[in-house]
């Protein structure tokens, strides 16, 4: 089984240069296999209540003064710089908010100098107030999201590269950066509706919900594979990422709850720092590593 790790996005730690290298280190060394950074370019002060994980349509707490979100892909090269094994995921990238061939070569580039290291999951956002900041258009983001996915995988390919999509077209063009795979960099898609899930279905080489119960994510598989099938895809093939501790953070060490995850076709678990202790103390944070591994990993 697959341990990932989700690290406190808290000032003035996340920043560290010092601390996110001594981070990455003891990851490595407690033989964690990945670690996930987020992205938000921004939280409105007041935006329209549409966050998708909770009744109210608002982030429960709402955003902390102290937390920090940093450009995912910059934080996480950084880390991929400060180790040599361990995996470097985006848990998610908001790429229907990004130009696909930036992206691409962002992400191509971070895969060449981490030696192939990097998960790129991807989603749609909730944000309009985030849209509108940063000049892209709220409406038909599904469609470009599913654009973005086809034109950096043309990108990647050998060859000029051409795309005709209606948000993204280019002709016989080059990317001189290429990812260290050949196949190109596995793209996991985020979120816990059966959209997403078929998006996984189509395009992902693996899927990443957000606050889902194990009755929800036994349903989202099945539509993973309906569509996987539809597409003429192998459903095996499809890489199924669990935070159990982001639908009941009291339940992270309920050996029952985070199996019944694992049977349904789990093969990575994500652990979070508030699960691991909420503390920015790397020890601290290993401590709580250990004994998730002991408790809950070994006995599976």
């Amino acid at each position: 089984m697959k341990l990932g790790f989700l690290p406190p996005f808290l000032r003035p730690h996340i920043t560290s240069g010092e601390w996110v290298a001594s981070l990455a280190g003891m990851l490595e060394a407690q033989g964690v296999e990945s670690v996930w950074a987020v992205e938000h370019v921004i939280i409105a002060e007041d935006y329209e209540p549409l966050y998708p994980y909770s009744d109210d349509g608002r982030i429960p707490g709402g955003p902390s003064p102290d937390t920090v979100m940093p450009d995912p892909l910059e934080w996480l090269s950084w880390v991929a710089a400060s180790s040599s094994t361990l995996r470097v995921g985006t848990a998610v990238v908001v790429a229907s908010q990004h130009s696909a061939a930036i992206l691409a070569k962002r992400a191509a580039t971070l895969d060449a100098l981490s030696g192939g290291r990097l998960l790129l999951g991807v989603g749609l956002g909730w944000q309009k107030e985030e849209y509108e900041a940063i000049g892209v258009p709220y409406r038909d983001r599904g469609r470009r999201l599913d654009e973005t996915i086809e034109a950096m995988r043309a990108l990647w390919a050998p060859g000029p590269a051409s795309y005709e999509g209606r948000h993204i077209q280019f002709e016989r063009v080059n990317m001189d950066a290429k990812p260290a795979r050949a196949g190109g960099i596995p793209i996991h898609i985020g979120g816990s509706s059966e959209f997403a899930a078929r998006r996984a279905g189509r395009h992902g080489d693996g899927f990443f919900p957000f606050v889902i119960s194990p009755d929800d994510l036994a349903a989202r598989i099945e539509d993973i594979h309906d569509a996987a099938r539809e597409a003429g895809r192998d459903p095996a093939e499809i890489e199924i990422s669990v935070w159990p501790g982001s639908w009941d953070a009291s339940r992270s060490l309920d050996l029952e709850l985070v199996r019944s995850y694992v049977e349904l076709g789990a093969s990575r678990l994500i652990l979070s720092s508030r699960e691991s202790g909420a503390s920015s103390d790397i020890e601290e944070i290993r401590a709580g590593i250990d004994r998730y591994q002991q408790e809950i990993i070994a006995r599976l």
